[in-house]
């Protein structure tokens, strides 16, 4: 694997997305084999669908263009026709960061939920605004969707246990957007199939922290991976030599993976010392996002991202995004500049007007609405 200082990402904080291909990655690409996946005769794609399909314990896999397209397709293969609604996360990536696709894609409503505990949803909030029955005034509960890890924060699997056999007893399917998944496996040490036996179908990506160049995936049930191939193609996600790209996500698999626990190390560590400035997280620190409460930690946020391009470090918003390719120089790099932070805004008149303006979304500023 490349050493992190050379690589154009070694400095970006702003999300695990920035990750770039690794020498192992490209040369598996190089020497790819090119079968035409629409018609399903790729062996290096039926290779990575088929050891999902294993590690999930799903019966089937299909790899698809992005996280997106996999939880868009993931929730639409377990829908008849409205009126229907998606319960999940106000703060869902499938609700508030794919383009409305739910509502284009799937006609559905959606119910988002505020967890109770500031964090990720328990069976509580769950009884609390499931739509159930056929009263029709309403659009019944047909999906619950839970993002595991959400804003970095491992769900219980208790949790998830007892959600998914309650929406199970009342005929409503469960969906997984596992974007990062690999990481809540490699944080608490239980395998992805003890994770997916609680879902009916799971998304994962292969493009944020696992690092390969482009793709997602998404296991289910046979009958319900044969439905997606055809909304894939609907979607225009239809690959030929879609080998190119899983023999990257295979490389991804064997050699980035098992790296993971290493950046939520980082991260932790990341958390100590900011400590020691006074700089809390918003949310608790579990895989390899720290989220900057900026109020508490009294940081004008605007001060800080300048206080970044002078130490050469990308951040964007609150979010601190850990990936196996951060240097241990722009970590450095990342202290001093909040440092500078917390000095500058310090000294900062009392009727001083920020000129901060968000530059991304929702999942990389505000994760706790109760700061």
């Amino acid at each position: 694997m490349a050493s992190s200082e050379s690589l154009r990402s070694a400095n970006e904080f702003r999300s695990d997305t920035f990750t770039v291909p690794t020498k192992a990655m490209l040369e598996a690409m190089a020497s790819a084999t090119f079968g035409d996946d629409v018609y399903q005769e790729d062996s290096t794609t039926t290779e990575f669908q088929s050891e999902i399909a294993r590690l999930t314990g799903m019966e089937d896999a299909l790899f698809v263009l992005s996280g997106t397209m996999g939880n868009q397709i993931g929730v639409r293969v377990h829908l008849q026709g409205p009126p229907h609604s998606i319960l999940c996360d106000y703060r869902a990536h499938v609700y508030a960061e794919e383009g409305s696709g739910l509502a284009v894609l799937s006609q559905a409503m959606v119910t988002p939920v505020h967890p109770q505990n500031g964090l990720y949803l328990t069976l509580e909030d769950v009884k609390n605004w499931v739509v159930l029955g056929d009263d029709i005034h309403t659009a019944p509960t047909k999906v619950i969707s839970l993002e595991v890890t959400i804003g970095g924060v491992l769900t219980p699997l208790d949790e998830i246990k007892r959600i998914s056999e309650f929406a199970h007893s009342n005929n409503i399917m469960v969906h997984c957007d596992g974007a990062r998944l690999w990481n809540a496996s490699a944080a608490t040490g239980l395998r992805l199939d003890e994770y997916c036996q609680y879902f009916d179908s799971v998304s994962m990506c292969v493009s944020k922290g696992l690092g390969a160049p482009i793709g997602g995936v998404l296991a289910s049930t046979k009958q319900n991976i044969k439905k997606a191939r055809w909304l894939r193609k609907q979607q225009g996600g239809g690959i030929r030599q879609a080998g190119v790209l899983t023999a990257a996500a295979l490389v991804a698999l064997r050699d980035v993976w098992p790296t993971m626990a290493q950046t939520h190390a980082k991260t932790k560590q990341l958390e100590q010392d900011l400590k020691k400035l006074g700089v809390v997280p918003q949310i608790p620190v579990d895989t390899n996002f720290f989220f900057i409460d900026a109020k508490r930690s009294k940081i004008d946020m605007g001060v800080l991202l300048e206080q970044c391009e002078k130490f050469n470090v990308r951040l964007m918003d609150e979010r601190i995004a850990m990936h196996h390719q951060i240097s241990d120089e722009s970590i450095e790099n990342l202290k001093q500049a909040i440092a500078q932070a917390v000095q500058i805004t310090s000294s900062l008149p009392s009727d001083y007007t920020s000129t901060y303006k968000t530059n991304g979304y929702g999942s990389t500023s505000r994760m706790n609405e109760f700061n």
